[in-house]
C-alpha cells in the first residue's frame, strides 16, 4: 500500500452543468490514516466531486493531484491505488457474485478465487458467491460491492454514500472496514447522508447549494 505523505489533494475546483454553477471553488486534502466525510444536502455536487476526483469529470477550472502530481499526467498511478463505489453498485445482473469481483477486481490486479470467497466471506455475502446478481437483495449487492473495494487492495477509498441499503449489521460492518482502511495506513473519501461516528483521524467538508 502506497501511504507517502502528499496524499490526495483537490485545488479550487470549479464544475457546471449547464448554467448551473455546481462546485465552486472546492478543496481539500487527504493524507495516510485520514477520512474525509463529504456532507451536504441533496444536489450540492457530493457526487459530482466524487467523479472529479477519481478522474471521471474533467473540472472546467482547477486540478486534483496525487502525491503532488496532476491525476491526468499519472493516471495510471492513481488508477492503480484507488478504488472508486458509486452510489449504485454496478454489478452485471447476470453474472454471479463471484463473477462479478473477478471481472472488475481482475481488471486492477491478479486475484484468485479462494481470496475472492475469503473477501466475500468478510463482508458477509459468502454464501451469495455462485449466486447471480440480478437475485441478490439491495444490501446484499452492497455487501458485494464492498467486497470489490476490498479486494483491490488500494490505498485510497473513493465511496458515494456506502451506507444505503444496509441494516444495522451492515453499517456497523462498513464503519469497521473503514476504520480498517485508515488503520493500515489508507485512506477514505466518503459521501454520506449517514453520520460518520468512527475513533480515527476524521474530518468533514459540508457543500453547500
Amino acid at each position: 500500500m502506497n501511504t507517502e505523505a502528499e496524499g490526495l489533494s483537490v485545488e479550487n475546483v470549479h464544475v457546471w452543468r449547464g448554467d448551473r454553477h455546481v462546485l465552486k471553488g472546492v478543496s481539500l486534502t487527504l493524507r495516510a490514516r485520514q477520512l474525509l466525510h463529504v456532507a451536504g444536502p441533496n444536489g450540492t455536487g457530493k457526487t459530482t466531486l466524487l467523479r472529479v476526483v477519481c478522474g471521471l469529470l474533467r473540472p472546467e477550472q482547477g486540478q486534483v493531484l496525487w502525491q503532488g502530481k496532476p491525476i491526468s499526467s499519472t493516471r495510471l498511478e492513481y488508477q492503480a491505488a484507488l478504488a472508486y463505489a458509486s452510489h449504485e453498485p454496478a454489478l452485471k445482473a447476470d453474472l454471479t457474485a463471484l463473477e462479478n469481483l473477478r471481472f472488475s477486481v481482475g481488471l486492477k490486479r491478479r486475484v484468485g478465487t479462494p481470496e475472492l470467497r475469503a473477501t466475500m466471506q468478510r463482508t458477509g455475502v459468502a454464501e451469495c458467491a455462485d449466486l447471480p446478481a440480478r437475485v441478490l437483495s439491495a444490501g446484499q449487492r452492497r455487501r458485494v460491492a464492498m467486497a470489490r473495494v476490498l479486494a483491490m487492495d488500494a490505498s485510497l477509498w473513493l465511496l458515494d454514500e456506502p451506507f444505503t441499503n444496509l441494516d444495522a449489521a451492515g453499517t456497523e460492518l462498513m464503519s469497521a472496514l473503514l476504520k480498517s482502511q485508515v488503520e493500515r495506513g489508507g485512506s477514505a473519501l466518503v459521501v454520506a447522508h449517514h453520520e460518520l461516528q468512527l475513533d480515527v483521524d476524521m474530518r468533514r467538508l459540508d457543500l453547500r447549494a
